[in-house]
């Protein structure tokens, strides 16, 4: 059980094309932005959608592969973990992000 703690799984639309950062000794990091959809139906009958955005990186092979054949609007399965994290801005303000890491890509097109 314990590889059920922290993982998430995610079947959604890429908002936008990945960015890709290459860093010394040839390691990569791809980062994206992931749109997830549920709808429903409301109180007056009306289908509601709600679109929630997901912030998702991924390094080495999975960064490549997805540098490769992921642009914007393309629809992914992920799984990975949820990592949060924090930082001081230029300002010196802390800022707060909470992401997933990605440990598997499928792709499943546009």
């Amino acid at each position: 059980m314990s590889t059920l703690r922290n993982r998430v799984q995610l079947i959604g639309h890429a908002g936008k094309d990945p960015e890709i950062k290459n860093f010394d000794g040839g390691k990569k990091l791809a980062s994206l932005t992931l749109a997830t959809n549920e709808s429903y139906t409301n109180d007056k009958g009306e289908k509601v959608t709600d679109t929630q955005w997901h912030s998702v990186i991924a390094w080495g092979k999975t960064a490549e592969i997805i540098e490769k054949y992921v642009t914007k609007g393309d629809q992914i399965a992920i799984e990975g973990k949820l990592v949060h994290r924090n930082y001081d801005d230029k300002n010196g303000e802390k800022r707060y992000i909470t992401e997933i890491t990605i440990n598997e890509i499928m792709l499943l097109g546009k």
